[in-house]
């Protein structure tokens, strides 16, 4: 089974959202949510992102998940990660009410793309103040890729992981989890990086975009937005296709991309000193905005 037969799958298999000029969508991946412990890399930028989720919660927008939301290869269960994270998850819930939450599986989350397996830990949870279970998301559906269709132009954007292009992080993904929860895990407390991702290999990011950019050379110049390196990306006009969001565990920072009033924007997160010396998390703009339409392939 190659890379190109697993992303066509997910195309075909996608999840199909009708948008227009009108909608508002933030992008976000690999937030990586643990247990806040030292190997949590997510609890470093918990404040930054709980920050921006508001105000996305509060500007109407639909928070769209691509993958490695949930660090469930370092973590045995969810309810660990529910619990170092609580008001992050009772934010999402809030999206999830709203019919504005869309949720991508990658590869440590991959375990989600079991229904039973979403239906019996994110359902509900525990109330320990009560001692009975409420509603988390019930019936919540995760899904391994998003197709966003635009209702005039009929233009659409993959959204989807990206580690279908990545052997073993796709096939092999259960021997990674092992090797990182029992070798890497304890060893990134000490700063030993894990060599399993493609975030910390340099190399094996240059090979996992080619093969994507491959998929998308064969499918007319696809409009296609993936997370899995780490790396942001935001192509030109006229270039090929090709972004990626970054992630939410850049050092001090976090990474997203919207798509706003036919325009799709790479925006950065971070904490800002000002003039008195207060600091504040401001939201800035890396890349664009550009119109959609800019590529669209005649």
């Amino acid at each position: 089974m190659s890379s190109q037969f697993r992303l066509d799958r997910a195309y075909q298999n996608a999840k199909i959202i009708s948008f227009d000029d009108s909608s508002k969508f933030v992008l976000f991946s690999d937030c990586h949510r643990g247990d806040n412990s030292f190997a949590d890399d997510f609890a470093n930028n918990r404040n930054i992102y709980f920050h921006a989720l508001k105000y996305y919660y509060n500007e109407d927008y639909t928070y769209c998940e691509l993958g490695d939301g949930d660090e469930l290869w370092e973590n045995l269960n969810f309810e660990t990660i529910f619990r170092a994270h609580k008001n992050v998850y009772e934010l999402l819930q809030l999206f999830y009410q709203k019919n504005r939450l869309e949720m991508i599986w990658g590869n440590h989350d991959m375990v989600y793309r079991d229904p039973k397996y979403v239906k019996k830990n994110l359902s509900t949870y525990l109330d320990h103040k009560t001692g009975k279970e409420v509603p988390l998301f019930p019936n919540i559906k995760y899904n391994e890729a998003i197709v966003l269709r635009h209702q005039e132009t009929e233009q659409e954007i993959f959204l989807l992981h990206g580690h279908q292009a990545d052997f073993m992080n796709y096939i092999g993904w259960r021997i990674n989890r092992f090797l990182v929860r029992i070798l890497w895990k304890p060893l990134q407390v000490v700063g030993i990086a894990d060599p399993t991702s493609p975030a910390k290999n340099y190399k094996e990011t240059i090979r996992i975009e080619r093969r994507i950019k491959k998929w998308i050379i064969n499918n007319k110049n696809k409009f296609t937005v993936i997370g899995h390196t780490h790396r942001p990306r935001f192509p030109e006009a006229g270039e090929l296709a090709l972004f990626n969001d970054g992630s939410c565990v850049h050092p001090r920072s976090i990474t997203g991309i919207e798509i706003e009033n036919g325009h799709i924007t790479l925006i950065k997160w971070q904490i800002s000193t000002t003039e008195d010396g207060t600091l504040k998390i401001i939201r800035v703009i890396l890349e664009g905005p550009q119109k959609t339409t800019d590529f669209i392939t005649q």
